[in-house]
This record gives C-alpha cells, structure tokens and sequence, in this order.
C-alpha cells in the first residue's frame, strides 16, 4: 500500500522536472533573444524587428550586386579614358579587389580552396613536410641568401652607389642577426622558420617595391591615395585660420595637428562599422599562417602600421592578461619599429616620400616578428595558439551611430595631438637646454660644439656604417639615429629637413638610407606609452612589461634599421 502510494509523489516529481525543463527552455530562448539585443547595442545597432532584418536580408545582394556594377563600370571607363590609362595597375588592382570580395559574399570559397589545395598538398606541401627538419632549414637559408645576394648584386648601380656600399648593406643585416642570435634568451629554441621567413618577406617587400615597376606604381599609389587623403583635413585649418597659414605656408601646429586628429576620427568610425576589424584579420591572418605566430601577436604586428602602438593591443585586449613573455615582447616591439597612419602627413611635410614611409612601415612587420623571436623565443603555449581573434572589446559609452562614433574619434584624436604638441615642445627645450649645458661643459675642455647630436653621432657611429651611409655622411646621419632614439623621430625629420634645405645636403643614397631609418616610434618616450598602455589593460603583467620594454624598444629601433639596411642594398 506504501508503494503504490509512494507512486503519484514520483510522477508529480517527473512533472515536475518536465515543467523545469520547459521553463528553463523558454528562459534559455529568453536569454539568447536578450544576449542578441545586447550584441546589437554593442555594435551601435538598435535591436531590429525580425520581418526588418528579412527586408534587409531580400534587399542585400541586389544592393551588393549594384556596387560591383558600379566598381566594374568605373574599371572600364577608368581604364579606356586617357587621362587616367597611365595608372590601370593600381586601378585594376584595387577594383577587381573589391569586386572578388563582393562575389565571394554569394560564392563559397572552396570553389578556389579545395583546387589549391588539391594541387598545393600532394606537389607542393606533402613532399615539402616529408624532409628531415635540417633539409628544411637548410633549403630555407639557400633561399634566403639567394634573395639578399641577388638584390644587392643583381642590379644596377645608382649614380653615387658602388657595390662595396651594397656589400656593408648586406654584411650589417648578417651582423645585426648574429648579434640578436649571441643576446638571445634561449637559442636552442629560436624558431628558425619564423626568423627566415621574416626576413626573406621583408627582402621581397623591398624588391617588389624599389626595384619592381608594378609594385612601385602600387605603393606609389596607395602612398599618395593615404597623403591625398590626410590633406583634406586642411579644410578644417583653413576655416578657423586661412589658407596661407593652413596650405600655402602651413605651420605645423595646423597642418600637421589637424590631419592627426581627422585620421583619427576617420579610423574610430571605420571601427564603428566593422571595416578595420576586417582588414586587420586578414592581414593578420597571413603573418598567422606564414610566420607560425600565435593569433594575437599577428593581429597586433599587422595593426600596428594603421593605428599605431598601444592603440593595436587593444584589439586583443581579452588576451593581453594572458599573454606569455614571448607575446608581449613581440607586440611591443612592433609597435617600435613601426609609425601609424595619424602621424604620416606630417612627415610628408617634412619633405619625405610617402611610399618611402608605407614601405618602410610594412616592410618592418616581418621584421620585427623575426627580431623579437630571435631575442626572446616562445617558451611556452600561447592560449591564440591556431586562431587569429579581432575582439572589439567593450566600452562605456559605445556610439550610437557612424556619426558619433566620427565625434568621439575627433575628441580623443585632439588628446593625441595634444600630447604630441606638449612632448614636442618639452623634449625640444630640453635637448637644447642640454645642449647649452654640455656647450659651457665643453669649452672648459676646448671643444667649443659639444652637443647631445655629436655624442650620440659618435656612438651610433658603428651602426651607422653598416647601414651603408657613404663615408663622409655617416657621422651626420648617426647623429639623427641618436637624437630619435632619445628624442622622437619627429625631432629627427624635423633636422634632416633643415639639412636637406641647408648649403650642405645629403647625397641621394644617405638621404634614402636616413629616411627608412627614422621611420619607427623606437624611442624613449614611447616606452613610457607603451608600458602605460599595455599595463592599463593588463595589470597583472605590468612587472613583465616593464621588465621587457627596454628590450623590445631597442628590437624595434634595429628592425627599423634592417629595413634601411635592405634599402641601402637596392639603391
């Protein structure tokens, strides 16, 4: 009788939990509807009735099919018209680009991706794995030494270029290696392929580019595309001042400031809409699949070019907390041998060519991958290890739409233009407030020219000479390698211009080898904002960073020279 009235206790209980479960299907349903709303708000979107996102949805490949109609129409009559024949390189490029990107939308990529890899894996890649690890590396070193002999070798001579200055390029890339290789943390477990293939592309960037009539039309293109478009912020100066302070004579407080913080703002909405996360992915993604470096390292190597140091790791800002050693010595060097698009107009107006600074800066990418692995391997298992992840990361107060989101960027870009402005004119004084000290200091001793310049000159001296700056220029160019380092590199343009305006400029070969030299954010000052940055998003690793920020600053400032190094041997 017990049991068959323990019975109904039992199935109210089985009721029970069936009603559980339903009511926690529906509140998992609630959430998910709940955790979607909250993504849109995230992303700057209101939460869209669902027959509202079916209209959009009909609408969309008619509207993406429109564009490339349009693009494919401007390639044709681009193309065809006179005036604008000369560039069909860059033109063919960049519109078929976009268009493949559109097709891809409604064409699934293993349309090309498993023909490749039917052809790729069984000639190219199951053969190539099958080789002993030595056979390898050995077949990669050939490679490499036959792409930096032939650049230096294989071409002509410019008209104040020797082959001996060609040769002190190549030997200073050699010594710049063995001397990473001698200071290196761990050598038995320096990451070869990644060192090889890192210099091998940054010897290919600079070959496609300088000595490639394609590939300098391309970069020529995009340089003067990027300029063009920093120009425009002289609108704005020419209202609150006039034309002749904001173009015809431009001072630098507006010109340069204003371009700074119009970039800025542009790229904070580029953000907004999605478009920086998805080129930087894919940009990453081939550093990621060539390089063997984890997602997070590719994500900040490859942003660092277009939003600059500090400002890349927060596109990983979920990982900085977890990175190991190797990471986030990689991330910080970098961002030191690399400029940001913000600061490019200004030294555009220093007289600089704008394909210079985009190769330079691309260019040292690899570079700095390979130097930062070989002075401090990877010891342990990245958790970015097999994934490239852009995160877009959190924020208190997200815009509202692409306009806002234009606003904030303008606010923050006046902080950052603000902050050049008051480093510039304290660093300034205080070189030459040092400069007179060490003036009366020297007279005592007879010298009367004694200044931070020639010390630091004398001390970049050796440096200097492998880069392949002609004899009697090394000690001048040295002196501008010194003031970056313990200055800025705006200081550092700022007196190549006066002495490329002077009675006593370079040559064609020390002023090319100086340009690509200067063009990275290694200096002192900026390990303060490196360390300030990274630690802020990740505070339990701030003894790790500071304890590798000298190091990654001194990786990057010699990733830089690399890059003028290889030029050096090209020109």
């Amino acid at each position: 009788m017990s049991a068959v009235q323990a019975a109904p206790p039992a199935d109210q209980e089985i009721e029970k939990r069936a009603s559980h479960s339903d009511a926690s299907s529906v509140e998992k349903q609630q959430d998910h509807a709940v955790a979607t709303d909250v993504e849109n708000l995230e992303d700057g979107t209101e939460p869209k009735p669902h027959h509202g996102w079916l209209s959009y949805e009909r609408l969309r490949p008619f509207i993406l099919v429109g564009i490339a109609l349009v693009i494919l129409g401007w390639w044709i009559s681009a193309t065809i018209l006179p005036a604008t024949r000369h560039r069909w390189i860059p033109q063919t490029i960049w519109a078929w680009f976009f268009i493949l990107v559109i097709a891809f939308r409604f064409i699934p990529s293993s349309i090309v991706s498993r023909p490749v890899a039917a052809i790729w894996g069984p000639l190219v890649d199951k053969p190539f794995t099958a080789l002993p690890r030595w056979m390898k590396l050995t077949l990669g070193w050939l490679a490499l030494l036959a792409i930096v002999f032939g650049s230096a070798f294989g071409f002509e001579l410019s008209a104040d270029t020797t082959y001996g200055d060609r040769a002190i390029s190549v030997l200073g890339l050699f010594v710049f290696q063995l001397c990473f290789w001698i200071s290196s943390r761990r050598r038995s477990q320096v990451p070869w392929r990644t060192v090889i293939v890192g210099l091998f592309f940054q010897q290919a960037i600079a070959l496609f580019v300088l000595k490639s009539g394609a590939g300098y039309s391309i970069f020529k293109w995009i340089a003067f595309l990027a300029a063009d478009f920093l120009e425009q912020s002289q609108a704005g100066g020419s209202f609150f001042f006039n034309t002749e302070v904001a173009i015809t004579h431009p001072w630098f407080f507006v010109s340069t400031l204003s371009a700074i913080i119009f970039f800025i703002a542009f790229v904070q909405m580029m953000y907004y809409l999605g478009v920086m996360q998805w080129i930087i992915k894919h940009f990453a993604w081939f550093f990621f699949k060539t390089m063997n470096v984890s997602g997070a390292e590719a994500v900040v190597a490859a942003a660092s070019p277009f939003i600059g140091q500090g400002e890349s790791a927060c596109l990983v800002r979920p990982y900085v907390d977890l990175m190991t050693d190797s990471e986030i010595h990689l991330s910080m060097t970098s961002g030191f041998s690399t400029i940001s698009g913000s600061v490019m107009i200004a030294y555009i107006n220093l007289g600089v060519p704008p394909q210079n600074l985009i190769t330079s800066s691309v260019m040292s990418i690899p570079a700095s991958i390979a130097i930062s692995k070989l002075r401090l391997p990877e010891e342990d298992e990245p958790l970015t290890r097999g994934r490239v992840v852009v995160d877009r990361g959190e924020e208190k107060n997200p815009p509202a739409n692409a306009l806002h989101a234009f606003s904030q960027g303008a606010v923050f870009g006046l902080v950052v233009a603000g902050l050049i402005l008051c480093n510039l004119v304290t660093i300034l004084s205080l070189v030459s407030a040092i400069n007179g000290l060490l003036t009366w200091v020297g007279k005592g001793f007879g010298i009367h020219h004694l200044t931070l310049e020639l010390i630091l000159g004398y001390i970049f001296y050796p440096v200097t000479f492998f880069l392949g700056v002609p004899r009697g220029e090394i000690l001048r160019v040295s002196q501008l390698l010194g003031l970056k380092l313990v200055a800025n590199e705006f200081s550092a343009y700022l007196s190549l211009h006066e002495i490329m305006g002077g009675s006593n400029p370079l040559s064609y070969r020390a002023w090319v080898i100086t340009q690509y030299s200067l063009c990275g954010f290694a200096n002192l000052g900026s390990v303060g904002i490196q360390i300030g940055v990274l630690s802020a998003m990740a505070p339990s690793k701030g003894k790790a960073i500071s304890r590798l920020a000298l190091s990654a600053m001194i990786c990057g400032f010699m990733a830089t020279l690399q890059t003028a190094a290889i030029a050096g041997m090209l020109i």
